[in-house]
């Protein structure tokens, strides 16, 4: 089934004022992107983050509260990144203990590197969405959204 909308899963890691991005050169030059894909069909959107995680950036996480949601209307935005309607969920992160960031052997298109950006030159970047000022209102109120998940829920 096809749907109109598409959920990207995304993780936000932030540790020691460093966010861990992946970097990718294209048309547009050098951009990154928090670890973020689509969910996939039979998948929570908890698995989809881990999942990305690993896929771009070989790191096991634990996902923890939903940081803020991200909305790509086409329609809206004159297809400036595609036709395709978007909604992305970021998860504030944790890396697990004895994982390590690096390049994956199997990258994305145009993927170039795994990286440590300090919080304090995010500014001096190009990241895709331009959400830096969302991150870093984030980073100093720390206002979680909590994810409702059914299988958690009390049954009647």
């Amino acid at each position: 089934m096809n749907y109109h909308i598409r959920v990207r899963a995304c993780a936000l890691i932030i540790e020691n004022q460093n966010i861990l991005l992946v970097e990718f050169s294209d048309e547009k030059g050098v951009h990154y992107n928090l670890p973020a894909g689509g969910v996939e069909p039979n998948e929570s959107i908890i698995e989809a983050v881990q999942r990305e995680a690993m896929e771009e950036a070989t790191v096991e996480v634990e996902v923890g509260p939903l940081a803020f949601a991200y909305e790509y209307a086409p329609h809206i935005n004159l297809s400036a990144y595609g036709n395709t309607h978007t909604l992305g969920l970021m998860f504030e992160c944790k890396i697990k203990e004895g994982s390590i960031p690096k390049m994956p052997e199997n990258p994305d298109e145009n993927q170039t590197n795994v990286v440590w950006i300090p919080l304090s030159e995010l500014k001096d970047i190009k990241l895709y969405p331009n959400i830096t000022g969302h991150i870093f209102n984030y980073i100093h109120n720390k206002r979680n959204i909590e994810l409702i998940e059914e299988q958690k829920l009390e049954k009647y």
